[in-house]
């Protein structure tokens, strides 16, 4: 397992969260899935979720349309 800290924004304020994942890598839009389903995964409306065949492209533009900028992957050693 390996840990990943995660630096963004959120409504303009600074976060920073961590992940603990099996992947070796993880892309800013992967690291984008994983804030939005933490944000707004519990939430009634489905609808700010990309679907599955989202492309890279499209989850970042969806995070950026709910709050979600400047998301920063950083590889923390575990």
């Amino acid at each position: 397992m390996r840990i990943f800290k995660i630096e963004y924004l959120y409504g303009g304020e600074p976060h920073t969260h961590q992940f603990e994942l099996k992947h070796s890598q993880l892309p800013a839009h992967e690291a984008a899935m994983h804030l939005l389903q933490l944000h707004f995964g519990d939430g009634e409306n489905s609808l700010i979720m990309p679907t599955a065949d989202a492309t890279p492209e499209e989850i970042l533009e969806q995070a950026k349309l709910v709050g979600l900028t400047h998301i920063t992957v950083v590889d923390q050693p575990s």
